[in-house]
Parts: structure tokens; C-alpha cells; sequence
């Protein structure tokens, strides 16, 4: 009986595993390979912002408002064209220290260009929104962006949109 016990349990176990094993990912976090093989020699040791990088406080917000979501990926027509546009939040860890950096990477005849937008010394996450007027937090600035921006923020801190002009991105803080 015992030994009966024992064989229906492994069976089970092995059958858990290999449903497991083939069981799709979370690919909310997932990119292009062509983007992350250029992204791993362009950024080393650089990886995705993911919600395990975030504190309890800040993985909470960001799934009320995102749902499950990337906190560090965002699909964007950011420059207007339809062409593949992802905001990526990179962060590098050395020691107790991070470091994240804004990517910017754009599709361009088969090959993506990427660009820093911005740099911080702590794990933000990335959202899109709709094209619009937006006012920066001092009501000194304003962007009316004809395509849709980028908002790089931490929750209960800051945050910065980006807005692309059709020839360079501007940012305004909209909230600090």
C-alpha cells in the first residue's frame, strides 16, 4: 500500500513539473529576442524592471492601476509612425545600489534604435498615456502632444512625461 502511495505521488509530481515546465510565461515582461540580444550587449548586466523589483507598497499601486501589466515595459506609438515603439525601465544592481535607465527602442527597417531618455537612482515603473494636453506639477509648462507620452514615475514621489515633438522628446515633471 505504501509503495502504491509513494508511486502515485511521484507520478503526480512529475506530471505538476512538466505541466509547469510547458506552461506559457508571463510575458507581459517579454521583448522581441532581436531587441534583447541587442539590449544585453548595449546594456550588460542590465535586466526589466519586474514587479518582484518593486517594494509592497509600490507593487500594489502599480497592479491597481495596471493590472498585470510590465512595471518596466511599455508598447507606445510614440513617435506617430506604427512601427514597434517599447519604453523599457532597465536597472542595474551593484551592491545595495540601483540604478535604472529609460530605453526608448524603435523599430526602424528591421532594426531597433534605442536611446536613454532619462537615468535614476531608484526602481520606477513606465506607463503610456493618450495624446493630450498636460500641465507640468509647477503649472509653468505645458505639452499638448498630438501622439501618445510616456510617464516614468515612482508612486508617492514623482513622476516625469515624455512627449515626442518630431524632432526630440521633451519631459515635464507632472508630478514631485
Amino acid at each position: 500500500m505504501l509503495l502504491k502511495t509513494i508511486a502515485t505521488v511521484t507520478f503526480c509530481l512529475f506530471i505538476f513539473v512538466q505541466i509547469s515546465i510547458a506552461a506559457p510565461q508571463n510575458d507581459a515582461c517579454s521583448i522581441p529576442l532581436d531587441l534583447q540580444r541587442d539590449v544585453d550587449t548595449k546594456y550588460p548586466g542590465a535586466t526589466l524592471v519586474s514587479l518582484s523589483d518593486l517594494d509592497e507598497d509600490d507593487r500594489a499601486f502599480f497592479q491597481a492601476d495596471h493590472g498585470d501589466a510590465c512595471p518596466g515595459l511599455v508598447r507606445v506609438d510614440f513617435y506617430g509612425d506604427g512601427k514597434p515603439t517599447l519604453a523599457l525601465v532597465l536597472v542595474k544592481k551593484s551592491g545595495s545600489k540601483k540604478k535604472s535607465e529609460l530605453v526608448l527602442a524603435h523599430l526602424v527597417e528591421e532594426h531597433w534604435q534605442t536611446m536613454v531618455l532619462d537615468i535614476a537612482d531608484e526602481i520606477p515603473v513606465v506607463w503610456s498615456l493618450p495624446p493630450g494636453k498636460y500641465q507640468d506639477v509647477y503649472n509653468e509648462k505645458t505639452i499638448r502632444a498630438p501622439k501618445p507620452v510616456i510617464v516614468l514615475g515612482r508612486y508617492e514621489s514623482w513622476a516625469i512625461l515624455y512627449a515626442w515633438t518630431g524632432k526630440r522628446a521633451i519631459k515635464i515633471w507632472i508630478a514631485d
